[in-house]
């Protein structure tokens, strides 16, 4: 088969493809601008995505170091918790008559009770007084004239409350300042 083509047909076909070109060129535009835009979106989500790896990781280090503080500190309340309940056993357990508590007193003041002489006497370091100290009897002095002291206590049932464990020794009228 042949085919005629004539000059009118060839201008047609020129244009066509000329703007079938400038089709393609526009369309390749924005291809390329919707790559563009594509890959600074991309940039931008991994930059992100990295950032909040980061910050997940911080906050794993930090949630880490918080939950092994917790555990430290439900360790330390259950040992309270179960020295708590030794002691409410012992007090329930043991009737207040004829035991002794001791009292440290700070310029014949009431400072601090005991359980025993021994623990006020540990416990003085805490205040200043150096561990090895020789604690002298406080005899006839009174207790405002010394700066520690220890006095130990009686419970008294009869009385419902506590009463000297050492009682001074009484002075006749005469004596008397």
């Amino acid at each position: 088969m042949i085919r005629i083509v004539t000059a009118a047909r060839l201008e047609r076909l020129d244009a066509d493809a000329g703007a079938a070109r400038e089709h393609a060129r526009q369309t390749s535009g924005a291809a390329n601008e919707a790559f563009g835009r594509h890959v600074r979106e991309l940039y931008a989500g991994t930059d992100r995505a990295e950032r909040a790896e980061a910050a997940a990781a911080e906050v794993g280090k930090f949630l880490a170091h918080a939950v092994e503080e917790l555990s430290v500190a439900q360790q330390q309340l259950l040992l309270k918790d179960i020295e708590i309940q030794r002691l409410r056993k012992e007090l329930e357990g043991e009737s207040m008559e004829g035991r002794t508590l001791t009292v440290l007193l700070h310029y014949g003041e009431p400072h601090t009770v005991y359980a025993s002489r021994e623990d006020a006497y540990a416990d003085t370091a805490t205040h200043g007084v150096p561990a090895g100290t020789p604690w002298v009897p406080a005899r006839e002095r009174p207790p405002s004239a010394s700066e520690w002291r220890c006095e130990a206590f009686i419970y008294d049932a009869a009385s419902n409350g506590f009463r000297r464990a050492f009682m001074p020794v009484p002075r006749s009228m005469g004596e008397a300042a």
